[in-house]
């Protein structure tokens, strides 16, 4: 509905506008705190590559209102603009892409991503220099070496974002994230992270979006021809999986690492919603109004610190959640959520009327159909 839209968009800039505006005005590293002793070197870029990974795709979009257009194309150039500062060698708020152990490879993946989803606004309306600070920026991070877990999947991504800014892109990294993420699924919609399950939410966090996103940025490759049917396939088996795992009252479970990155725990369900890749079963109105749920729980409470930064935590301050990598730049992984602003307002993810979602039909006593495993 258009009223939830603009609550969506409300929420989407309401966290990531100290960000903007700070890093704008090159005070981001200067007033954002940073939570964690030793992470100084990372929480920027962390903060940066996040943030805009959620918001490309509204970014992206075209049409709508007159009233969000025109907010639209003001973000736009904001946006642009911190990548500029960010990738300045002169600015207090020049972001390192390229020093420490490797964390660094991280957040310029997320950035990337952030740039393969929105080709038009993030790379073709760069200026020049900026494009070819950022794209310089991305190849520095080739010296980390990243196998084993999920973090192979993230030199792919780097490269993904190299070749959509027009820079000399690799495809081993590619190749590489394919074959070991075939070698790792699982089934029932799961890729191992590394040989291992683990019970957490990193196949939403980062490995199913990332995936498909690169795969599509790679698509004119012969050797990965079919692997990206089997990606939306598996993506549409964990997103029906996320969608039931959000409660009548909007609570998830919260295991596993990273909790607190907050709602980015859908992560996957929101890139299904915007790719129109949700499974049969789900209803793009349901979806929004389960994603709805769980944002408007977590935004009833004290998330913000006085200055609007995010505070470590799921129910408010809970610094104890927050493991020894996570700062605050960590927990804007959040904004992955709000993907689905990057479909127009007339789709029917939003002019759908409200519909139950799963869990509420459950609980309400309705009559559903048993739940199925996946190849």
């Amino acid at each position: 509905m258009v009223n939830e839209r603009s609550a969506w968009l409300d929420a989407m800039l309401k966290i990531a506008d100290p960000i903007l505006l700070n890093l704008r005005d090159e005070k981001l590293c200067e007033k954002m705190p940073v939570c964690k002793e030793g992470r100084e070197l990372y929480t920027c870029l962390e903060v940066l590559g996040r943030t805009l990974m959620g918001m490309a795709p509204w970014l992206e979009l075209d049409g709508g209102s007159a009233e969000e257009a025109a907010l639209r194309e003001k973000y736009r150039q904001l946006v642009r603009d911190c990548i500029s500062v960010a990738v300045d060698p002169d600015s207090p708020d020049s972001m390192n892409f390229s020093e420490g152990y490797g964390q660094s490879l991280v957040d310029a993946a997320f950035l990337a991503d952030a740039v393969v989803r929105a080709p038009k606004e993030l790379a073709e309306k760069l200026d020049a220099e900026t494009r070819k600070r950022l794209a310089a920026a991305l190849m520095s991070t080739r010296k980390f070496p990243a196998d084993g877990s999920n973090w192979v999947l993230f030199p792919a991504a780097v490269e993904a974002g190299i070749r959509t800014l027009g820079g000399e892109y690799l495809t081993e990294p590619v190749l590489k994230a394919a074959d070991r993420l075939e070698k790792w699924y699982l089934g029932d919609g799961v890729y191992g992270d590394g040989e291992l399950l683990r019970n957490d939410y990193y196949n939403s966090f980062v490995i199913q979006p990332l995936y498909i996103d690169v795969l599509k940025a790679f698509r004119d490759l012969a050797v990965l021809e079919g692997l990206p049917e089997k990606a939306l396939r598996r993506e549409r088996r964990d997103a029906a999986v996320l969608e039931r795992l959000i409660a009548p009252d909007g609570t998830y479970p919260i295991v596993g690492r990273s909790a607190a990155y907050r709602f980015g725990a859908f992560h996957a369900l929101s890139h299904a919603a915007l790719i129109e890749n949700l499974p049969e079963e789900l209803l793009p109105e349901q979806v929004r109004c389960a994603l709805s749920a769980a944002i408007s729980k977590t935004m009833s409470c004290d998330i913000f610190d006085e200055n609007g930064f995010l505070k470590i935590g799921i129910s408010g301050r809970q610094p104890s959640i927050g493991e020894c990598y996570i700062s605050t730049g960590s927990l804007y992984l959040c904004e992955t959520a709000f993907l689905p602003l990057g479909l127009p307002d007339g789709h029917r993810y939003w002019s759908g009327g409200d519909a139950k979602f799963t869990s509420q039909k459950i609980w309400s006593g309705e009559d559903i159909p048993a739940d199925r495993a996946a190849d």
